[in-house]
């Protein structure tokens, strides 16, 4: 083979690796930048296309190999396909971050610091102090109980059970999956602040009941420090007890993904 036919070949496979890394980067983006802590506004345009791309090209030699790209109806069909999938994907791992942003959210209105705010990673807006801890907090077991790695798996799995150019298994079904699962993550998000919000709430009442029995104290000044503190004390004693109930979220978070390829 002469050396400009071998680099005409040499080019055609580049080229033709760089398709495959291409095709499966559409699906594998697409969830990174629903996902928080991975994707979205927690970090850089330019990390986030690194990450895409690296994630992407360390899957490609083990993953189905992708049709042939065209100009036509079908491709921009599967196009837009391998972006709805790993947008279902992604948010199914969101919502069960947005149970902690729940919990914070009932918790500080007890503890009176719902005025407390900052800028929200996820959505840009502000929210409360409290919400940002959850947050963080399952951001680290996210990584502590290996998140990471499930996540790869079920990237993996995903090309396995619904590859490139197919059609998308049962709309009811896929449907069907965010309600349930979105119940799943609310019901988990009240459960996490209900033994502190009721803690916080008898604290209050029995600042009421002092106020009407002695008019001279202030329930604002005395019963907000109070409460802050017994709210700190209560939030170091949850977060001991925090892995299990949002490890067996994220169970379900990967549960309810997988159930999006069938």
């Amino acid at each position: 083979m002469d050396p400009v036919t071998a680099t005409t070949v040499d080019g055609l496979n580049l080229f033709g690796m760089l398709g495959t890394v291409l095709w499966h980067a559409l699906r594998i983006g697409a969830a990174l930048q629903v996902m928080p802590m991975l994707g979205g506004r927690s970090l850089p345009a330019r990390a986030r296309l690194i990450v895409m791309l690296a994630l992407a090209g360390a899957l490609s030699p083990v993953l189905p190999t992708p049709p042939t790209a065209a100009v036509d109806a079908a491709t921009v069909l599967s196009v837009m396909r391998e972006f709805a999938v790993g947008v279902a994907m992604g948010l199914m791992l969101r919502i069960a971050f947005e149970a902690g942003q729940i919990a914070g959210e009932l918790v500080s209105q007890g503890m009176a610091l719902s005025f407390a705010t900052l800028a929200d990673p996820l959505s840009g807006a502000s929210s409360p102090v409290l919400s940002q801890w959850f947050y963080l907090a399952f951001g680290l077991l996210f990584f502590a109980i290996d998140g990471h790695l499930a996540l790869v798996q079920l990237l993996l799995d995903s090309y396995r059970h619904l590859p490139i150019g197919t059609a998308l298994p049962d709309p009811a079904a896929l449907a069907s999956a965010v309600p349930t699962f979105f119940g799943t993550a609310l019901r988990t998000g009240l459960l996490l602040a209900l033994p502190v919000t009721m803690a916080l709430l008898a604290v209050n009442l029995a600042f009421g009941v002092l106020s009407r029995a002695a008019a001279a104290l202030n329930p604002i000044q005395i019963g907000i420090p109070v409460s802050l503190l017994v709210g700190l004390l209560l939030l170091g004693v949850l977060f001991r007890e925090l892995q299990a109930p949002v490890q067996h979220l994220f169970d379900a978070a990967f549960d309810a993904a997988r159930g999006v390829t069938g």
